[in-house]
């Protein structure tokens, strides 16, 4: 039986200066419509570049793509139960155009975002720093099994499933020498699944806890040898100059971190011919690698300490208190709606 909607919920509004959690109407849903009550959301490092003026995004907004809650209301036709704890996609596409049509939903042509749409618009309630959040008709919602926390659950939807592209783009991993540039959220978590897959993983990062969790997810300091696959969650041009030059013949080179506008890079196609590289980016993830996130962390949860990463949540009315870096030994900042 499904539950009566709330009329208004809780939601913290970025307003360019400040964050102003205030009570906000909660639409009808529409055909398709999820309307999700938020346990908890992490905060992913897009977010703080945000709040601190490094990245651009609409505003007044609620933020926040990384949470797992309830369903407690679904629309017309909507195909999630009432009851079900979920996380959902980043994106969300329209499932008819070109791309879409040829599996590239993350880029679709009318894709629009969780976490990063105007407040002012037809979709206020699109960030998880609120009580609840709508999800609209072609989002990508997968279930959680009872063995994942909330914790674990929720980085799931951004930085675990955007790993499962990175590495599925990179091929087959068992054997192979592999390098990691950063080892934030996304870089240890692709630590992790590389090291699961078979791979020898060596680890760069210039933040020496960060380089201390690496060995605690299968990863170890690199030695500057040839390598088979490079991963780059960086965007340091720098990092992915050297990444580049450390590929052995028949190389991949996979960009996740180049993000934002940065210094040229040089590419010999010489190089690249005789070499036979391949050098690809990932931006985003498809509806499989959210489900794929949520079966790896579950598959390694008694191997690797994912809710460790994760600083104790505070409350919404809190939330300026977790919009901050995360203190050593932690990845994620954390808030319970």
């Amino acid at each position: 039986m499904d539950q009566i909607p709330p009329r208004v919920t809780a939601a913290a509004v970025w307003t360019g200066s400040g964050v102003d959690v205030r009570m906000v109407p909660v639409p009808e849903l529409g055909v398709g419509d999820v309307l999700v009550r938020v346990r908890l959301a992490t905060v992913c490092g897009s977010d703080l570049h945000t709040v601190m003026g490094r990245r651009s995004a609409p505003c007044p907004s609620v933020l926040g793509h990384e949470a797992v809650g309830d369903v407690v209301a679904v629309g017309p036709a909507a195909d999630t139960q009432v009851g079900q704890r979920v996380i959902w996609s980043v994106t969300v596409a329209c499932g008819e155009c070109p791309r879409c049509r040829s599996g590239l939903s993350a880029k679709c042509l009318s894709v629009r975002k969780v976490g990063h749409e105007a407040f002012d618009g037809d979709w206020a309630l699109s960030g998880s720093y609120a009580a609840h959040v709508v999800l609209p008709r072609g989002t990508t919602i997968a279930a959680v099994p009872d063995t994942l926390s909330d914790a674990v659950a929720a980085p799931a939807a951004c930085a675990t499933a955007t790993v499962m592209a990175t590495v599925e783009a990179a091929g087959e991993l068992a054997g192979q020498r592999v390098l990691i540039n950063g080892a934030g959220m996304l870089g240890l978590s692709a630590v992790a699944a590389c090291a699961t897959s078979g791979a020898d993983v060596q680890v760069v990062d210039r933040n020496a806890d960060r380089m201390e969790l690496a060995t605690r997810f299968g990863g170890r300091a690199s030695d500057g040898s040839p390598v088979d696959v490079a991963i780059d969650y960086t965007g340091s041009s720098a990092a992915v100059a050297d990444a580049l030059g450390r590929l052995d013949i028949g190389g991949t080179l996979v960009l996740a971190g180049s993000v934002t506008p940065g210094p040229p890079l040089a590419v010999d196609p010489e190089t690249v011919v005789r070499h036979w590289l391949t050098i690809t980016g990932v931006h985003n993830y498809e509806p499989r690698h959210l489900h794929q996130a949520v079966k790896f962390l579950d598959e390694t949860r008694e191997h690797y300490p994912w809710e460790a990463l994760v600083v104790a949540p505070v409350p919404l009315e809190d939330i300026e208190q977790a919009l901050r870096t995360p203190p050593p030994g932690k990845l994620r900042t954390a808030v319970t709606p």
